[in-house]
């Protein structure tokens, strides 16, 4: 009743006037374009209720409480269906009317589907999409334009991308699954992995909540909210380094082992780092003064070791780089021969520094560009 578009139907079936009509399926093009029966659809896939968190929570759903849903979607899949000439039926106007449509759906059954599949669907602002932030109050928000990059977009590092695959799936099939640790060089690929795998398992019920290194102090709170979702959720933070002394080392050293909120069954932490120890070492903490130096040194490692999983991302030799230039130039159709494209590609990498899968993907855009 309080939503933007059936609050305006309401008003012209309170009061029926040709304003009220236009005002009604002025909101609804800007909605979706102007479909009814979608926007409904959407509307109940979307909500976040009492029905769905009971079913989420694995709880049983009293019987009073199905029929009071299957009356609500009786109703509205009445609303879903109405059309511009019945609206209009009794208007003694006329000047335009501007039409909208609506697609014949079975309101109840896409419903009783999903709500029996919540842990591939699941609710809310979790229904309808697949990439999250924590915004500066803390809380999670959707991310409006994700990045869609899909694992056939990356090249090589197979071995790699399999094990956080794997590790993926086990989470989403609710075995035990370990937080990761994603270091190497910049440009190789890390936080697109990760992001190709959310793109690819979402369908499944997978979610990525990416959180910053400032942010970190908030994870206990996200846990709590995230642990009584019926989703699978990755907590991704990217290019994660710290100083020695960074209060934010102890806040997710506690989340990894040892804090009483750090395990959900349903959140995994995927970490990326252009750094093997993830502390940023200088010759003073090496050769410190303190008497148990070993201990130092200990803890400087301490964090990175409480991943159950570390994977490296290696700089790639000529061949893999060259490897993963063809595979793009293939792929947009560049028409120029191996011999050239290879001598292009070695100039842009010499010229800046080194090779990566980042630099690859950059001088085949230059390519297209020109």
């Amino acid at each position: 009743m309080k939503d933007s578009v059936l609050s305006l139907l309401c008003n012209f079936l309170d009061s029926p006037t040709s304003s009220a009509y236009a005002e009604f399926v002025a909101a609804l093009y800007n909605a979706n374009g102007g479909n009814l029966g979608e926007y409904i659809k959407d509307l109940c896939s979307n909500s976040e209720n009492v029905y769905v968190k009971t079913l989420g929570l694995g709880k049983g759903v009293p019987k009073y409480m199905t029929s009071a849903l299957e009356a609500e979607l009786d109703t509205l899949q009445e609303v879903s269906e109405l059309q511009k000439e019945k609206l209009c039926a009794q208007l003694e106007y006329e000047g335009f009317l501007p039409e909208f449509t609506t697609t014949s759906l079975r309101l109840k059954d896409i419903y009783l589907h999903r709500a029996e599949n919540i842990g591939k669907f699941g609710y809310g602002i979790y229904a309808k999409h697949r990439m999250f932030y924590v915004d500066e109050e803390g809380s999670i928000a959707p991310v409006l334009h994700p990045d869609k990059t899909q694992l056939s977009d990356l090249v090589d590092y197979e071995r790699e991308r399999d094990i956080i695959i794997n590790n993926t799936k086990a989470l989403l099939r609710g075995k035990p699954a370990a937080n990761i640790l994603l270091t190497g060089d910049a440009g190789t690929g890390k936080s697109s992995t990760v992001k190709a795998v959310g793109n690819a398992l979402w369908n499944d019920g997978l979610r990525i909540v990416e959180i910053r290194k400032d942010q970190l102090r908030a994870i206990p709170k996200i846990l709590d909210e995230l642990s009584l979702n019926p989703l699978k959720f990755v907590l991704f933070i990217d290019d994660l380094s710290f100083l020695k002394d960074d209060d934010n080392f102890n806040a997710l050293k506690a989340v990894l082992e040892g804090s009483v909120t750090a395990k959900s069954s349903n959140v995994v932490i995927y970490a990326t780092s252009n750094r093997r120890h993830i502390i940023k070492e200088t010759f003073f903490d090496r050769d410190g003064d303190e008497i148990h130096r070993n201990d130092t040194m200990q803890e400087l490692i301490s964090l990175s070791e409480r991943f159950g999983i570390h994977i490296t991302f290696s700089k790639p030799t000529k061949e893999t780089f060259l490897h993963i230039v063809h595979h793009l130039a293939k792929e947009n159709k560049i028409d120029m021969s191996d011999e050239e494209i290879e001598l292009l590609a070695e100039r842009f990498a010499l010229e800046r520094g080194g090779r990566s899968a980042r630099l690859a993907r950059q001088f085949v855009d230059g390519l297209i560009s020109r």
